[in-house]
């Protein structure tokens, strides 16, 4: 299969499958449209797909029934294809062909996208490929059961629990769904097979069987009589298609109208403007975070710098911008004279301008007068902010004394 390269494609185009081979990728336009002009209108914003894929779960989180599902969805089409590919190869016995697994896979998206936490540092496509990986595993597993079993041996297989959850799934009244179950225990309780080999090719009970249940369940449902075992039966057998279809998950087609709608998409109703400010949350804490980086990079570098200073020429510093002591005063205290205190001033503000100076130029930062203007004024800012012992820790909110202050002179 031909990996995705293009950041567009892999958000907006999905497998198509010819027999059971990969045939291509097939791009659906409007998740096209929808990401060029998410990319159009953040030309900052990086083309990493981890990036985008946070992105549109974001949004997902805050919007489920936006194109940011639609995005996802065709974001892990490889993980589900690369996981049904690894369970057909491993698995020689199985019936089901890479297309069948991958349908499978892919019908988990809700339950990826639902047990997803970004905070715990996973990647959503290697998350889901675990996620894909077992549940195809599991409903073979099923499937292998429910496949070659009779409905009367389907309904002595199942548990309280599943078929409580099937019923709840096929959308059954709670009385309904306490009616079938006590039926159904009683079925189990009265119709035990009595041949050996034959559990899953158990055949529908006898007359005299039914009879025997119904008895049951009106002796411990004394609300609702059974008075024609037919019914009796057809409660069994709404029972199993209940169950299997609960087994059996439908796979819906992306392009399926909303419930109550004969036409149209649910992919139609992005309020796009909410996604505009998602998007730019993102940026802003990617913004943040480099500000810090560059903050702890520049105080790095002028700590190192100025623990090349002499013991006096630290202490000037100290007293001028730690103590706010005039040149006199300082003069005063150090025993030396002003114009020494002066000089050795200068000359430190020029180490150190120095230092910022070949740091900037290692970012490729042309050292224009304007820029050496803008450095002066980073390190002012920031001997400051380190002799009062404020905003010190990395972390802590930053200051304008960063990279972007150097830049911007230069715009």
């Amino acid at each position: 299969m031909r990996s995705r390269q293009d950041i567009v494609e892999i958000f907006s185009s999905f497998i198509q499958f010819n027999a059971d081979r990969f045939s291509n990728w097939a791009t659906e336009p409007k998740l096209r449209r929808s990401m060029q002009k998410s990319l159009a209108q953040s030309p900052q914003a990086t083309t990493k797909e981890n990036f985008w894929a946070l992105y549109w779960y974001k949004l997902w989180l805050a919007q489920p029934q936006s194109l940011a599902f639609g995005h996802l969805y065709a974001y892990l089409q490889e993980a589900g294809y690369w996981a049904a590919q690894n369970i057909v190869t491993n698995f020689t016995s199985s019936q089901h062909t890479v297309a069948d697994c991958f349908q499978i896979a892919i019908a988990k998206v809700d339950k990826i996208l639902q047990g997803f936490n970004s905070q715990q540092g996973f990647n959503l496509k290697n998350y889901a490929s675990a996620i894909f990986t077992s549940s195809i595993k599991e409903t073979l597993r099923q499937r292998q059961e429910v496949d070659i079993c009779t409905d009367w041996s389907l309904l002595r297989k199942l548990s309280h629990k599943r078929l409580e959850e099937a019923l709840q799934n096929a959308g059954l009244s709670p009385e309904k769904i306490a009616s079938y179950l006590i039926a159904w225990n009683c079925f189990k309780t009265i119709y035990v097979p009595t041949q050996a080999g034959t559990t899953r090719q158990l055949a529908k009970p006898d007359s005299a069987t039914w009879e025997a249940i119904a008895k049951l369940y009106n002796a411990q449902n004394l609300k609702t009589k059974i008075h024609h075992v037919e019914t009796l039966e057809q409660w069994m057998l709404a029972c199993a298609k209940a169950a299997r279809s609960y087994l059996y998950p439908t796979v819906a087609s992306i392009n399926t109208p909303k419930p109550g709608q004969d036409a149209g998409e649910w992919l139609d109703n992005l309020p796009e403007l909410q996604g505009e400010s998602l998007l730019t949350n993102i940026i802003t804490q990617e913004e943040i975070q480099n500000r810090q980086t560059q903050y702890k990079q520049i105080s790095e570098i002028l700590v190192a710098a100025i623990a090349k200073l002499d013991m006096q020429a630290q202490q000037i510093l100290q007293l001028y911008y730690g103590g706010a002591l005039t040149q006199q005063q300082m003069a005063a205290q150090l025993d030396i004279k002003q114009y020494t205190i002066s000089r050795r001033l200068t000359k430190c503000r020029e180490e150190l301008l120095k230092a910022l100076a070949h740091w900037s130029q290692d970012l490729h930062i042309s050292l224009t007068s304007d820029v050496l203007k803008n450095i002066s004024a980073v390190l002012d800012e920031w001997l400051q902010g380190h002799y009062s012992q404020t905003d010190m820790a990395v972390g802590a909110e930053v200051s304008s004394v960063t990279l972007a202050d150097l830049n911007s002179s230069r715009e």
